[in-house]
């Protein structure tokens, strides 16, 4: 397997991992922002897409069960950026911008993790779809 791949693979994962740690380490700061967003339960829904996080980064870092990791990937990011970053109804010009920034890096996240999926899978391990 190209070490490229391989390397791009973890540093494509790590994100996530890091984000669906935070949500457990910062599991009250994340859920009041949830709930600002009006965002239903947002404690469970905090806790929900914090497992969504990391087992899909985790399958995408080790390359095992790659398909459900970046199905569970793309069911985090395309909600989350419809729900949490509507730029759309900002008034503030720099709140605005923040909002549209990380409405478009989830989107994009969202659009590689697609692409992965059209990729034939023998870059698993041990062929674990």
């Amino acid at each position: 397997m190209d070490i490229i791949f391989i390397i791009g693979r973890i540093m494509f994962g790590m994100i996530f991992l890091l984000s669906g740690v935070n949500h457990f380490t910062k599991l009250e700061n994340l859920t009041s922002y949830a709930a600002s967003k009006k965002v239903p339960a947002p404690k469970l829904a905090t806790i929900g897409t914090g497992i969504l996080l990391i087992l899909g980064s985790l399958g995408i870092i080790f390359g095992v069960y790659v398909t459900f990791a970046l199905w569970a990937l793309v069911l985090f990011l395309v909600p989350t950026a419809l729900m949490m970053h509507t730029f759309w109804k900002e008034t503030d010009p720099q709140t605005k911008q923040m909002e549209m920034i990380a409405f478009l890096k989830d989107i994009s996240l969202a659009g590689a993790a697609l692409m992965l999926l059209s990729i034939p899978l023998p870059w698993t391990l041990n062929g674990l779809v």
